[in-house]
């Protein structure tokens, strides 16, 4: 499932180009991850409750297009692909004009909270891929 979450860029995001900071791009990212996971009810206590934590591992991020302050974004967040133990998620950023700003591929891995080694994907979030 496709989720959405909709932010205004503030002037404390903003470096001393006059544009939005990267690092900051990556924060929007996390953002919309966080309303993805919570959107399909994989809060952070749910997964625990499977035994594993999910731990970020790769963000491959193309920066398409500054943001200012006061632009108004959209950030989108999928399901892209899944393996054993780890899952793509593809992100974009789109600013009110329909503009792309940003996207990315992030790879996610399940630890197991015990071990702290990757474990195989549970069905529970292995299902929102289908």
């Amino acid at each position: 499932m496709k989720i959405n979450l909709d932010l205004i860029v503030r002037s404390t995001e903003i470096d001393v180009n006059g544009h939005v900071n990267n690092a900051k791009y990556l924060e929007y990212l996390e953002w919309g991850r966080e309303e993805w996971y919570d959107a399909n009810q994989l809060h952070y206590e749910t997964l625990l409750g499977h035994g594993v934590q999910t731990v970020t591992v790769n963000i491959n991020i193309n920066y398409r297009k500054e943001c200012k302050q006061g632009d108004r974004l959209t950030v989108t967040t999928e399901p892209q692909s899944i393996g054993r133990s780890s899952y793509v998620l593809r992100q974009e950023i789109v600013n009110d004009q329909g503009e792309l700003c940003a996207d990315a591929l992030v790879t996610s891995v399940t630890m197991d909270v015990e071990t702290r080694k990757s474990r195989a994907v549970p069905d529970v979030l292995r299902g929102v891929f289908t």
